[in-house]
Formats: structure tokens, C-alpha cells, sequence
């Protein structure tokens, strides 16, 4: 498996501070993968943060319905819409017969 510097930044500062002497220039190739290693994990590390607080911080409550409206008559329990129109339920029986 060969090892390569993936960001550019990288690679210019290996190009510029390499000096042809072989041990210097893996030392300094080592050194630089480390860093961009932690580089990379600290720049995915704080997206993924930013991310999820910006998800947390939607209001995720549903907007222009009103709640329900909880009732209890003759023993049973009702759920209604707010915009619901009583003459019309009413004319409308829901007993079970």
C-alpha cells in the first residue's frame, strides 16, 4: 500500500521543505501524514458537530395546526379538531349500534 499526502496543503509543504537527504525526507513525510491524519479527523470531527447542533436546533414542532381538543361526554371520550364544525356532527351519529 503506498502512502501519498491527500490534501494539497500537504503535498506543497512536503515539496518546499524536503531536501533530497533520504532520511530527513521521510522523517519529514512521516511527520506530515501524521498531521494531516489529525488534520482531517478534527475538520470532520467539527462538521459533523456543527451538523447535528444545527439539526438540534430546529423547531420541529408542526406549524398552523392547532392541538387537538380532548372532551369526555355521557362516559365517552372524544377527539376533536379544533376546526371541526359541531352542527355537522350533530346531524352525524358515531354510536355503534
Amino acid at each position: 500500500m503506498e502512502q501519498k499526502l491527500r490534501l494539497n496543503e500537504f503535498k506543497d509543504l512536503y515539496k518546499q521543505l524536503k531536501r533530497g537527504i533520504p532520511w530527513w525526507d521521510h522523517l519529514l513525510f512521516g511527520v506530515l501524514m501524521w498531521l494531516e491524519e489529525h488534520f482531517i479527523n478534527l475538520k470532520v470531527e467539527s462538521t459533523v458537530d456543527n451538523a447535528i447542533d444545527d439539526y438540534n436546533q430546529v423547531d420541529t414542532t408542526p406549524t398552523g395546526v392547532p392541538p387537538p381538543i380532548y372532551s369526555e361526554k355521557d362516559g365517552e371520550m372524544r377527539l376533536t379538531a379544533p376546526y371541526f364544525d359541531e352542527n355537522l356532527s350533530n346531524h352525524i351519529s358515531y354510536k355503534q349500534r
